[in-house]
């Protein structure tokens, strides 16, 4: 390596640990806070969370141990546990010093899987005081993640816990990296065309992570005579007598003794060495369409492309982010976790880590969702040798992998709590994941009552493509695509999407519907008054899906229609302005948001269109958006928001939210609604309470009228980013016939959403029209 190149190494390095040294300063210092689950606010708060009210909780447990995952938080609580002896490359630094690993640790399963972990550092090297001190935690957690634990030691620490303790023990370290291993090992094998019973392989590496491993291939179907393992002095064979227990498991009576005469012919390398232990030379006397699995890290035993010289058709796994194919334990860990936690299962056993490597290895096959796409710069993914184990920020690793384990765990009988409905377990799950998963279930099941035909302006586009799956399997719609044939046929073969035309969807071609003359003919009748010629017209059919889109719903050749993935959102408005119009009953148009955050579900009105002028408009804009939110099963509780309080000052905009809301309470005295107030006032009871107690309004409110489009967006885009609130929506709402446009922004699982609430909008119309 040259000079300059470990100058500028050094120099990045540098960089990095002092970015890395000021991101866990930053006030609070560390990664991890504890956070209440219950109110906190009064002295009756206080008496039942704490004392005297506490002790009935202790009662219970008292008497039945197993209330103690119905009244603490114990269930969804994992230890991660370590005494510093082997900390990442670093070696034995220390229990304190490792500290911010096991807090990177516990927040990576809150971030995945929605575990809470307290991290404990124990400094304890003695292996049988450290089991003693563990063991004796069993009271306080549902599960023990052991982490960076030295060998041989970590091996008799695991599996005395496990003997001892009636929950989750796992080393991470040992049978995490062994299951995504494994996983990555099943389909190259697929993809090489190679049966894993009949495959030579070498270990390079006799460790923890090697040994579990080799465990679990075996068990997999990995034939031990075809199997050899080298350590730093070579091949482990039975001559050798300077072998531990755990390494004679894997000795062979062979002659050979080298890992250059191990791999002349070998199918599949795996390293758990150090860096460079594999050469050039070495690859080269592999066999055709070999897998080399480099897992040293920072630094692989070889670099991909020094393979690739001698063997172009080999599949490459290394543990670093920056090639294909990273073996990543937290593709495993959170969600094998989660599984076992939600079931109460007393181990983590072979059944589970097999059902977690199974489910891991069939995601891989899936088509891979576009906002996974996005997240690695856009790259197109698909099942291949540069994509043989799901990406680590996958959303659907966890309803992949949790009910997998879970059913394994019960099937093998370590389960307590049995899951009765995998179905529901699985979107409970997802529901974690898209957060607009609890306040979409009421429309997604109404819409799985009587799918009806959607169409999609935008057809061709990779977020509707990979909507489309979920779709199609939660069967909530019968989707139609505006897209050119022969560029879905292409896409979703490249997207990995079995989508049978014809059956599956239907396909308006704008360069080849035979509708095309019906379709100008309509548009030029609809607009001639209007400036468009029949040539204009002709034209707009060929080039703008969301008129054909707009010109199927008018001609009821479709029931709904989405639109706006691509193009400014005012382009497809006028469109859909222009073919559809608004409803009898609506004087406008206007755009609802639901807006879902941690803290509360929040529908904004209006955030993108903003024509009401009047009183009357935001009367009308105000009963419009409290039908749309009772369909999420929500009653409305409306603030029409000022910055005004309550009479406070006399502007023109405050006047005129005071008088729509006199007109509310006038004619509709049963709707909760109340105004003009600031935005602080609507969202917080007290501070109301303070200021007008005789308010209608009674708790938070959870729509939101804006006095104009600017407040709107302005708000909307703000809290969207602040609150870090998951968007369902726009809805437009006052259109003659059920049309929706989203934003650019709009990821897949908003579209589904957003098919599901057309979908609603169609069913109801047509039990009105």
């Amino acid at each position: 390596m040259s000079v300059k190149k470990v100058g500028k190494q050094a120099r990045e390095a540098g960089t990095l640990s002092k970015a890395a040294l000021d991101y866990h300063r930053k006030a609070p210092a560390g990664k991890l806070a504890i956070i209440p689950t219950k109110p906190m606010e009064t002295q009756r708060d206080l008496a039942l969370a704490y004392s005297p009210g506490v002790a009935a909780a202790c009662l219970e447990i008292r008497d039945d141990c197993t209330k103690a995952g119905e009244l603490t938080a114990r269930n969804n609580l994992v230890a991660v546990i370590s005494n510093g002896t082997a900390v990442l490359g670093l070696g034995s630094i220390g229990a304190l010093a490792s500290k911010p690993v096991m807090e990177g640790k516990a927040v990576l399963f809150k971030k995945f899987a929605n575990i809470d972990v307290f991290d404990l550092e124990i400094d304890e090297r003695d292996p049988d005081k450290f089991i003693e001190i563990v063991a004796s935690l069993e009271p306080t957690f549902g599960g023990i993640n052991l982490e960076d634990i030295k060998a041989p030691e970590c091996f008799a620490i695991e599996t005395k816990l496990r003997e001892r303790m009636r929950i989750p023990v796992f080393h991470d370290d040992q049978h995490g990296t062994a299951i995504i291993v494994s996983a990555a090992v099943i389909n190259s094998l697929e993809l090489a065309g190679k049966d894993i019973g009949e495959v030579k392989t070498v270990m390079l590496g006799a460790g923890a992570a090697a040994t579990a491993c080799l465990e679990l291939l075996l068990s997999l179907g990995l034939n031990r005579e075809n199997l050899l393992v080298c350590d730093s002095k070579g091949i482990l064979t039975t001559s050798r007598n300077d072998l531990t227990a755990e390494k004679k498991r894997f000795a062979r009576a062979t002659k050979k003794t080298t890992l250059t005469s191990a791999l002349t012919s070998a199918d599949l390398f795996i390293g758990l060495s150090v860096a460079g232990a594999l050469s050039e030379r070495h690859v080269a006397t592999m066999a055709e369409k070999p897998i080399v699995m480099a897992l040293a890290n920072p630094e692989p035993e070889i670099r991909p492309e020094i393979v690739r010289r001698v063997k172009p058709d080999a599949i490459i796994a290394t543990g670093r982010s920056d090639y294909p194919n990273q073996v990543n334990n937290v593709l495993c860990f959170p969600f094998l976790f989660r599984g076992a936690l939600d079931v109460n299962a007393t181990t983590i056993n072979t059944e589970m880590k097999i059902a977690c490597v199974r489910a891991l290895a069939d995601l891989t096959k899936q088509a891979v969702p576009a906002i996974v796409m996005q997240a690695y710069g856009g790259e197109e993914i698909s099942f291949g040798v540069d994509y043989v184990i799901p990406k680590p920020l996958d959303p659907r690793l966890i309803a992949a992998i949790a009910p997998a384990v879970a059913e394994a765990a019960m099937s093998s009988g370590v389960a307590r709590l049995p899951i009765e409905d995998f179905s529901d377990y699985k979107r409970s799950l997802m529901q974690f994941i898209y957060r607009s998963g609890l306040v979409m279930r009421p429309l997604m099941e109404q819409a799985r009552t009587d799918p009806r035909r959607v169409v999609f302006a935008e057809g061709e586009e990779p977020q509707v493509l990979q909507a489309l799956s979920t779709i199609l399997e939660e069967h909530i719609a019968k989707p139609i695509l505006i897209a050119r044939r022969s560029v879905l046929e292409s896409r979703a073969k490249r997207y990995g999407l079995d989508l049978k035309i014809g059956s599956d969807v239907e396909v308006c071609d704008p360069e080849s519907d035979p509708r095309y003359r019906d379709y100008w003919q309509l548009y030029h009748k609809i607009l001639g008054r209007r400036g468009i010629t029949q040539d204009t017209a002709k034209a707009a059919v060929r080039t703008q899906n969301t008129v054909i889109a707009a010109l199927m719903l008018r001609r009821q050749e479709a029931e709904a229609m989405i639109c706006g993935v691509v193009k400014p959102y005012r382009n497809h408005l006028r469109h859909i302005e222009q073919v559809i119009g608004t409803h009898s009953a609506s004087p406008h148009m206007l755009a609802l948001t639901l807006l879902v955050t941690s803290r509360a579900n929040i529908f904004l009105a209006d955030t993108h269109i903003g024509v009401a002028g009047s009183a009357e408009d935001f009367v009308a804009m105000t009963l419009l958006a409290a039908t749309e939110v009772r369909k999420f099963g929500l009653e409305p509780k409306i603030a029409l928001l000022s910055s005004s309080n309550f009479g406070s000052h006399d502007d023109i905009s405050a006047l005129r939210m005071r008088k729509a809301v006199a007109l509310l309470h006038e004619h509709h005295p049963d709707l909760e609604v109340d105004g003009e107030m600031q935005a602080d006032t609507a969202l917080d009871e007290n501070l109301r309470a303070r200021l007008f107690p005789a308010s209608k309004l009674k708790g938070q409110a959870n729509l939101l009228i804006l006095p104009d489009l600017n407040s709107g967006n302005i708000t909307y885009n703000a809290l969207k980013i602040l609150a870090d609130g998951k968007v369902i929506g726009p809805m437009l709402r006052g259109c003659a016939q059920p049309a929706h446009i989203v934003t650019n922004s709009t990821d897949v699982q908003g579209l589904v959403n957003m098919t599901a609430i057309a979908v609603v909008d169609a069913q109801q119309r047509a039990r009105t029209v």
